[in-house]
């Protein structure tokens, strides 16, 4: 077993992660993107395979609204209002009451039994600020940035990059692992950066709500194995995969997601040489460029999952997945390295998705840079311009593909590399790539891409 000699220090990494996920097990996840730059507006229930608890019904937000005109303690009950009008009363935990005592815990919007307790408690992992970018204090980390061609980071590192605009940031994924959200600002948009290494989820979210900024934190729970955040303003619970508040005075709210992707470093460097990333040096000693889950996407089971995962496919299968309205997609990993394109029409919309290898996952190996190379995978518009594109793998290169009108070449990070578009880039499309269990459990029953024959 590889992960024997390294024993010692992975029980060093979970004690300094205060037992992110359960007392005998790491950090908290997060989940799968929704698709557009609008909110996420999927629905919110069990996959189909799972058999329910008595509370598992989701009520909608005026259902929610309506619970809080009930006269109920609290804590520890609260009421759970399912769409045919029944109440239950769901006794909640004594450490939920403890930890959130200004908590309003007659408004949400799903069932409480599904929420469990991950680790020790609110802020069990401390996020990361950038200076000037949030309005509250506390005992975080500093999100410090670097220009990208200032850090000596190996060159198939995942990155998490975002898009706004021009304007582009990396934040590594072997950092977020420790801390799962940076607050920070990005061409002038106040951003929240996650990571949910249970769930593979990488998610961008603005932070604006309803006229104001708010600074997120890890809530020590998990809710389908994934991280549940908090606002530090009016400690609001929500869900990371899909960017709800699910409990709270902002129950029912959506969060705007932003385009962000999962790219190799060099790739990222190479695409935008004059972007800024998250360093290391955020003011706390921990294993960076370690994985506190050794071989977790190599097993079968995900951790702290409540229900029976989609059998479609394996549960800890990496998807891309994409949503545009009410439709919504997986494109299973090892078919998209197989295939390396593919072109998608969703509720209307055009779509095409790059796969190029060169990107290390950053939960095989113990240490990231003894892991395997899983490739990395982003989703675009494919226009320029107004143009519409025609994308195309080229032959015995993995990685790059060609335009049928112009016949310039581009590149994984939507970049051409040259033709008589060099420089042009493509419009990013919100996406994910989370664990199959995890997408399926937030979008039951939503399809899985095949090739056309």
């Amino acid at each position: 077993m590889r992960v024997n000699r390294f024993l010692p220090a992975i029980v060093a990494a979970l004690v300094i992660l205060g037992a992110a996920c359960g007392d005998d097990a790491p950090p908290p996840p997060a989940t799968p993107p929704a698709a557009t730059e609008a909110a996420a507006t999927v629905q919110d229930t069990p996959t189909p395979a799972a058999t329910p608890p008595p509370d598992s019904a989701t009520p909608s937000p005026t259902q929610a609204a309506a619970a809080s005109d009930e006269d109920i303690d609290e804590c520890p009950y609260a009421h759970h209002t399912d769409p045919s009008g029944h109440i239950d009363i769901v006794r909640l935990p004594p450490d939920f009451c403890r930890d959130w005592p200004n908590q309003d815990w007659s408004r949400h919007t799903v069932p409480f039994g599904q929420i469990i307790r991950g680790c020790g408690g609110r802020d069990c992992i401390l996020a990361l600020d950038t200076p000037g970018a949030v309005s509250t204090e506390g005992h975080y980390g500093v999100a410090r940035f670097a220009p990208v061609d200032a850090v000596d980071y190996a060159e198939n590192l995942p990155i998490a990059v975002l898009r706004i605009g021009d304007v582009a940031r990396g934040y590594p994924l072997h950092i977020l692992t420790f801390h799962e959200i940076v607050n920070d600002e990005v061409a002038g948009v106040p951003v929240a950066a996650s990571f949910c290494p249970l769930c593979n989820t990488v998610l961008a979210f603005d932070r604006r709500v309803e006229g104001a900024v708010l600074d997120f934190g890890v809530s020590g729970n998990l809710r389908h194995s994934d991280l549940i955040m908090w606002d530090r303003q009016t400690e609001t619970w929500w869900q990371q995969a899909t960017g709800e508040a699910i409990v709270g005075r902002h129950a029912g709210v959506f969060l705007r997601t932003l385009p962000m992707s999962v790219l190799s470093f060099g790739d990222f460097r190479r695409a935008f040489p004059d972007a800024d990333i998250l360093t290391e040096e955020t003011g706390f000693s921990f294993l960076y460029g370690t994985n506190p889950f050794p071989n977790y996407d190599q097993g079968s089971s995900p951790k702290f999952f409540l229900w029976r995962p989609d059998g479609r496919l394996p549960a800890l299968e990496r998807v891309i997945a994409l949503s545009s309205g009410d439709e919504n997609l997986a494109i299973p990993f090892t078919l998209l390295a197989e295939v390396t394109l593919a072109t998608i029409e969703l509720a209307g919309t055009r779509v095409v998705v790059l796969w190029a290898p060169g990107t290390l996952s950053p939960l095989d190996d113990f240490q990231i840079a003894d892991s395997r190379d899983i490739g990395s995978a982003a989703a675009y518009l494919p226009e320029v311009d107004g143009r519409r594109l025609t994308l195309a793998p080229v032959p015995g290169t993995p990685g790059r593909f060609r335009d049928e009108e112009t016949g310039s070449l581009w590149d994984v990070t939507g970049l051409a590399v040259s033709g008589p578009l060099a420089g042009s880039r493509l419009p990013p499309f919100a996406h994910g790539s989370p664990f199959w269990f995890a997408w399926a459990a937030f979008n039951p029953q939503a399809p899985i891409w095949e090739p056309p024959s």
